[in-house]
């Protein structure tokens, strides 16, 4: 693979890049399978996994062969993810246990708290359900869920606790109770959504961002699609490099994460956009592509989570504010 790597806080490495695991409800937890397959053949060696996708066994059974096919598991950046329903603190470590057993791993080199909002929804949830038992941010229930976590770093069972899906006051509350602090974090990042604010906290604290959906999330499922959404692809900057680089808009779109210290986890199940992806570690963009590149910015959230929105909820603009403990704070871009 690739020489370029991230160091964590602990001095360790990770790959600069990885292959997503959520197929929306496009693709079989079959055919995600044999794209990590595919992936690691091709040289990704980070996989970002959750319990919610439904296809860590399989994707077990991928890896074990890879493993046995003489891939150093040491080689390997394997994460997963704790569901919203698992927030109680020992279904924390149910979470974990499972995903291990699942992936057929004795650690995890990262687990993420998936979302900061408790309740059960998983895939195929509509656009207007609504979990009776889903509730708001509440500081103390997460930090219990945060301290669940750390003990699973304790013990070994997790190399790295993450954060997923916060934002700048959650964080400016989370980060001075954690006995453990995040080591990453989790958010949706792209050309059209840069969270600029939330990127240069993380990176103030020493987290390292991992970005999802780095192409602008084109298969993302249709609960989360709205007339105003922006397609990153056809922004005018990504075209222009594109066209003058001669590669892809979706190289583009990855290189421009890497090249700002984000470690994109793109998805696809084809060789072809693999590889081709797989390459941006390659493509060093000019000061002035990076320019144009930040430019593009819109504020344009894609994956919304309105199905995690509780009882009396007004939109799912309320899912990125907090629970109104920090007076005067009303942004959801942060």
């Amino acid at each position: 693979m690739s020489s370029l790597e991230r160091t964590l806080r602990d001095g360790t490495t990770m790959p600069a890049i990885g292959v997503g695991t959520f197929g929306s409800d496009r693709y079989s937890p079959a055919e995600v399978a044999k794209g990590v397959e595919t992936a690691l053949g091709i040289g990704y060696r980070l996989v970002d996994c959750a319990a919610v996708y439904g296809n860590e066994d399989l994707i077990g059974d991928v890896l074990a062969s890879a493993i046995a096919g003489g891939l150093p598991r040491e080689e390997l950046f394997v994460m997963s993810k704790v569901w919203n329903d698992h927030h109680a603190p020992d279904r924390v470590r149910a979470s974990v246990e499972k995903s291990l057993s699942h992936l057929r791993l004795d650690h995890l080199d990262a687990c993420f708290i998936h979302w900061p909002f408790p309740n059960s929804h998983g895939r195929g949830a509509g656009v207007d359900d609504r979990d009776p038992h889903a509730r708001p941010y509440n500081h103390a229930d997460f930090m219990r869920t945060w301290a669940a976590l750390e003990e699973l770093v304790d013990e070994g069972l997790v190399r790295h606790a993450g954060l997923s899906n916060v934002t700048v006051p959650k964080l400016q509350r989370i980060l001075p109770d954690c006995g453990i602090q995040p080591s990453l974090t989790e958010i949706e990042h792209h050309p059209t959504l840069q969270q600029g604010e939330l990127f240069q906290h993380l990176v103030d604290h020493g987290i390292q961002v991992v970005g999802y959906s780095p192409l602008g999330s084109p298969s993302r499922p249709e609960r989360d699609r709205t007339p105003d959404d922006l397609v990153d692809m056809d922004s005018p900057a990504v075209v222009e490099i594109a066209e003058s680089r001669g590669v892809s808009r979706a190289r583009v779109c990855v290189a421009w994460a890497i090249n700002r210290g984000v470690v994109p986890i793109p998805f696809s199940v084809k060789e072809h956009q693999l590889r081709d992806l797989f390459e941006a570690t390659r493509l060093r963009l000019t000061p002035e592509e990076l320019h144009a590149l930040r430019a593009t910015d819109r504020n344009n959230r894609l994956i919304k989570g309105q199905v995690f929105l509780w009882e009396g909820a007004g939109s799912w603009l309320d899912l990125w504010d907090v629970d109104g403990t920090i007076p005067g704070w009303h942004g959801y871009g942060s």
